[in-house]
């Protein structure tokens, strides 16, 4: 099955960062999965999932995938299925970029559009699930991959810790990773205790997230926390966690792309900004990994356009200096 595009899911690289943080005193790696054929780090799961149903023979060739998606996992899952030709629909809902649709459109897939938010909850996630479990309903020989849920999400990632270690010869201190589904997080956890590793895991969520406790609210960045708490999440999961804001999202991604020509996605630059939060408690000489979720390419509209920061955080005049705190203080000080 790891034939053509699939087989080269995985093995992404590992770079050093040395110029966006600048005086630290620890070694910063960022694991680039935007480098991923569907673009995301949700090529693993959504691989992992497949191979799984149809090695248990719970997926046929011939079932209908449905999943519900805002961006990722819908086009990794697309992306697998348009080459094991299979038939794959997408619940997604407003919040949804034009761009993420047109990607889904392009490899195949059948977009189905959740308009209003689930009644009860006032969610789009719990409306896009509510249609999921509908159309299950309706069509013969369907397939939920339940991406919030599935063993199969976290147990991708057991992959993804083993090449940062292998890679690092076991050294590595601490893994930073965004929260959402939490199968990055399982994932990487399960793999550090199994094999007695030393990391720490710091978890890195949104403001407006539910997972770590905080109140529900707006949240801008898609894929970077979430509004329910995931099946996949325990409480033990994280030696620490981080709560980051949609701005110092904008902040970090844009300062990846001014000073390490990386363009990356929104929960990137959470993840670059909570190191930044914890770079006084870092020991000295630690090997510190920052797992880079996805390319920035698909947050063009958002992230990295003028207009759309000045509408959601008002005038902030961003000055790309060297030193990273100064930039962030300015940002977040205008934009209050």
């Amino acid at each position: 099955m790891r034939e053509g595009i699939l087989s080269k899911i995985g093995n992404t690289p590992l770079i050093r960062l040395n110029q966006v943080l600048e005086d630290i005193n620890f070694q910063l790696y960022a694991k680039l999965e935007g480098s991923n054929p569907g673009g995301s780090i949700k090529d693993r799961p959504a691989l992992r999932i497949l191979q799984a149903g149809l090695k248990d023979g719970t997926i046929r060739p011939d079932t209908v995938i449905i999943e519900s998606s805002s961006g990722n996992m819908g086009i990794g899952l697309a992306q697998a299925c348009a080459y094991l030709r299979m038939r794959f629909i997408c619940v997604v809902d407003p919040k949804t970029t034009p761009q993420n649709i047109l990607l889904l459109k392009a490899y195949g897939a059948e977009v189905v559009l959740v308009s209003e938010p689930d009644p009860i909850t006032g969610e789009f996630l719990q409306a896009r699930i509510n249609r999921v479990k509908s159309l299950l309903n309706k069509i013969e020989n369907s397939y939920w991959p339940n991406q919030y849920a599935n063993a199969a999400n976290p147990e991708a990632h057991h992959q993804t810790m083993h090449e940062i270690t292998t890679e690092l010869k076991d050294e590595v201190d601490y893994l930073f990773c965004a929260t959402s589904t939490c199968g990055t997080l399982r994932g990487c956890v399960e793999y550090v205790r199994a094999h007695g590793l030393r990391t720490k895991i710091v978890a890195v969520d949104a403001a407006g997230s539910v997972i770590f406790g905080s109140e529900k609210s707006r949240r801008l960045i898609p894929g970077h926390g979430a509004a329910i708490i995931p099946a996949l999440y325990e409480s033990n999961l994280a030696d620490d966690h981080v709560v980051v804001s949609d701005l110092q999202c904008v902040v970090g991604c844009r300062l990846l792309a001014r000073h390490e020509a990386i363009l990356a996605g929104g929960s990137s630059g959470a993840v670059l900004m909570a190191v930044d939060e914890m770079r006084n408690t870092i020991p000295e000489r630690a090997n510190c990994v920052a797992i880079f979720a996805d390319r920035g390419e698909r947050y063009l509209n958002t992230i990295y356009s003028d207009s759309w920061v000045e509408k959601h955080f008002g005038d902030i005049a961003y000055r790309w200096e060297t030193n990273l705190g100064a930039e962030a203080e300015l940002c977040l000080t205008t934009a209050s």
